[in-house]
C-alpha cells in the first residue's frame, strides 16, 4: 500500500513537471531522428553507389558507430560538438543522439532501396530520366513504403535512448526523475511513475506507426483493385 500511497503522490506533486518533460522528450526524439534521416539517406546513398570510396566512408561510419556504445558516443559527440560551436544542450544532444540512429537508418534505406526491382531503375533510365530522378520519382517513393516498419522500430528504439541525454543536462523525462529522485528520497517509485511515461509513449507511437503502415497498404490495395478493373 505504502508504494501505490507513493507513486500517487508523485503523479500528484510532480504531474505538470512530468508533462513538460514528456514534451520535451518527444521534441527531442523527433528532431534527432529527423537529423538521423536525412544521415541516413545520405550514407544509404554511400552503400548503393557502387563507389568504392562512398562505399568504404559509409562501412567505416556504420563499423564505429554499431562497435561503440552510445553513452560514449553521446559524451564524445556532445563535447566534441561543444567545443567547436556554441550550442544548446538540447541541440547538442539532438545532433549527437542523431548521427547515432543514422548508421541503423543507413541500412535500413539501403536495404528497403535495393529490395525494388532493377528493371525499374533501367525502365527509368530508358524513359531518359537522370539517375537521380528515377530514384526520387520512382525507387525511393517505394523504398520508404517498405521501410516504414524497420523504421517505426527504430523510432521507438530512438525514443528510449533518448533518455541517455540526461547525463548531458537536458531536461528530459529520465533527467526530471533523477531529479526528482533526489528530492524525494523515493527512486523505486519515481522510476516506476517514469517508466508509465515512456510505456505510454512507445503505446502512442506504435498506434501511430501502425496506423500509418496500414493506411498505406489501404492505398496499394485500392491501387491494384483500380488497375484489375480497368484491365
Amino acid at each position: 500500500m505504502d508504494f501505490l500511497t507513493n507513486v500517487t503522490s508523485i503523479f500528484q506533486k510532480h504531474g505538470i513537471e512530468f508533462l513538460k518533460a514528456t514534451v520535451l522528450t518527444i521534441e527531442l526524439t523527433i528532431v534527432s531522428l529527423f537529423i538521423a534521416c536525412v544521415i541516413g539517406l545520405v550514407f544509404a546513398f554511400f552503400k548503393v553507389s557502387n563507389i568504392k570510396i562512398l562505399e568504404s566512408i559509409a562501412n567505416a561510419y556504420i563499423f564505429v558507430v554499431r562497435g561503440m556504445p552510445l553513452i560514449v558516443q553521446l559524451m564524445f559527440l556532445y563535447y566534441g560538438i561543444s567545443s567547436i560551436f556554441t550550442l544548446t544542450d538540447f541541440a547538442a544532444g539532438s545532433i549527437a543522439l542523431g548521427i547515432h540512429s543514422g548508421a541503423y537508418i543507413a541500412e535500413i534505406f539501403r536495404g528497403s532501396i535495393q529490395s525494388i526491382d532493377k528493371g525499374q531503375m533501367e525502365a527509368g533510365r530508358s524513359l531518359g530520366m537522370t539517375y537521380f530522378k528515377t530514384m526520387r520519382r520512382i525507387i525511393l517513393p517505394q523504398s520508404f513504403k517498405r521501410a516504414i516498419p524497420a523504421l517505426a522500430n527504430q523510432f521507438i528504439i530512438g525514443l528510449k535512448d533518448s533518455s541517455l541525454v540526461a547525463y548531458i543536462a537536458v531536461s528530459e523525462l529520465f533527467n526530471h526523475a533523477l531529479s526528482t529522485q533526489a528530492y524525494n528520497y523515493m527512486p523505486l517509485e519515481t522510476y516506476f511513475v517514469v517508466g508509465i511515461y515512456y510505456l505510454i509513449l512507445v503505446l502512442l507511437f506504435t498506434l501511430l506507426f501502425n496506423k500509418l503502415e496500414s493506411r498505406l497498404d489501404v492505398g496499394r490495395r485500392k491501387k491494384r483493385d483500380k488497375v484489375e478493373i480497368a484491365f
